[in-house]
């Protein structure tokens, strides 16, 4: 008799947007504990900004997503959205990114959409941006971001992505959390 077939698992990746930001507190503690009781497996939070690494065996990325925040919205009460993506495709993102990697004068980005037609958009009302201020191209299912160390806010990219609209499928990652996300 032949045994069952285990279950493929894959290492995945949620960005939690807004959080610990505009008074929403979300202890990684809390996160970590919230995920294990989901049901997966290997669970870790990365830095306090809603960077959570997990395996899973769960193949439907839609329906995973809309469990996740819907656990998120019903435990921390908040209007919780996320951006789920494997791990994989976060190194090969990561792996993309086009401007220096390392520059005093300027932060690096990757700004993650959950729906394409929102970087679309993005970019197309992003228009010309002034390489001088900050420097905007899109890769494949992300957005690549550069701008001024301390301008993080004030720059008319970060303007456009802090609009409501962007609020359920965008977040945006320094960079350098993002390679965090990739060593285990």
């Amino acid at each position: 008799m032949a045994s069952p077939k285990k279950k493929q698992t894959t290492r995945h990746v949620a960005l939690l947007r807004g959080v610990n930001v505009n008074g929403i507190t979300i202890k990684s503690a809390d996160l970590k504990a919230l995920f294990i009781e989901l049901g997966f497996g290997a669970v870790r939070t990365v830095l306090a900004s809603g960077n959570v690494l997990f395996d899973t065996d769960e193949s439907d990325a839609g329906a995973l997503r809309t469990r996740i925040e819907q656990a998120l919205r019903k435990r921390f009460g908040y209007d919780a959205w996320i951006v789920l993506l494997k791990q994989k495709s976060v190194a090969e993102m990561a792996a993309g990114y086009p401007f220096e990697r390392i520059d005093e004068e300027r932060h690096p980005y990757i700004v993650f959409g959950s729906d394409p037609a929102m970087l679309d958009e993005v970019i197309e009302k992003a228009g010309t941006v002034d390489p001088k201020v900050e420097r905007l191209k899109q890769g494949k299912g992300v957005l690549y971001w550069q701008c001024p160390r301390g301008e993080s806010t004030d720059t008319p990219v970060s303007k456009l992505l802090a609009k409501t609209r962007y609020k359920s499928s965008t977040t945006t990652r320094n960079l350098r959390t993002v390679e965090k996300l990739l060593t285990d």
